[in-house]
């Protein structure tokens, strides 16, 4: 059996604000193995993001506060971790590719070097890092990357930023990836590109992925395993074929209720009920 490359054991994680402190991750244990791929499903709000974040301890505290709970990385607990300690994780053991491309590049760098500072900061022995990049670029589907990495990102279209920001996650070689909603902003033929390119991906390098997203109708196919998640809590956790077959939360119900099909004579979409009175 492979061995786990992620536990996170009784997760708790609050904000200050000044209305008060908002619990937003409360007492969430999940495990993954080497080579696994995990989706996180919820409704906005639910914790999902939070999270995923909390991964590498990229939440800036204050206002964030862990308020109880480990988070194992290869069997080191990240929050326990110095700075020096997680920048040699960050890109390098846990990556991330976040669901706006647009505003996670930054405008006035080209790709090239955009790429090339994670390249030169977690794999000092490469030598010749624009044949890296561009190896990379055309690994995740961009044509002529040699010519395409000089681009900046006004340059290339939604579809294909979000390539770039797969190929500069890649590029560090990293052990997990985390992608949170990676293809909200894109139309439905772009989503499906990117959504294969993972999965070949995936396959290619063996690598562990946790897929962040509201929409069960993407992860077949994609993901060995579900966990769906409520107000901060796991709710529900099982294999992706019996979770789609056999929902066993309402709250798993009513999410797989709301995916739209081809066919269905049902004019309206369902839609989650939610009291907020009786919730507070």
């Amino acid at each position: 059996m492979n061995s786990p490359i992620l536990q996170i054991d009784r997760l708790s994680i609050s904000f200050r604000t000044e209305a008060g402190t908002v619990d937003a991750v409360k007492n969430v244990s999940l495990s993954m193995n080497q080579g696994e791929s995990l989706a996180v499903v919820g409704e906005s709000g639910s914790g999902k993001s939070v999270t995923a974040l909390s991964l590498a301890r990229l939440l800036p505290s204050p206002p964030a506060e862990f308020s109880s709970g480990r988070i194992l990385f290869e069997e080191n607990d990240v929050l326990k971790m110095t700075e020096k300690q997680l920048r040699a994780i960050r890109g390098a053991g846990i990556a991330y590719v976040f669901q706006e491309p647009a505003t996670s590049l930054n405008p006035v760098f080209t790709i090239r070097s955009q790429i090339a500072e994670g390249i030169r900061l977690h794999r000092p022995e490469v030598r010749d890092v624009d044949a890296e990049v561009a190896k990379w670029l055309g690994t995740v589907g961009i044509v002529d990357p040699e010519k395409r990495m000089h681009d900046y990102p006004h340059q290339l279209s939604g579809g294909m930023q979000q390539r770039a920001m797969i190929a500069m996650a890649l590029s560090c070689r990293p052990r997990l990836l985390v992608a949170d909603e990676p293809t909200t902003a894109l139309d439905v033929t772009i989503q499906a590109q990117i959504l294969a390119e993972l999965r070949r991906l995936r396959a290619e390098f063996g690598m562990s992925l946790i897929l962040i997203t509201h929409n069960f109708g993407i992860i077949r196919g994609l993901c060995d395993r579900v966990a769906v998640m409520f107000r901060g809590e796991i709710v529900e956790t099982g294999s992706t074929e019996s979770i789609l077959k056999n929902p066993q939360h309402p709250y798993t119900k009513a999410l797989i209720e709301c995916v739209p099909r081809l066919g269905s004579k049902q004019k309206r979409l369902k839609t989650i009920e939610y009291n907020w009175e009786t919730s507070k």
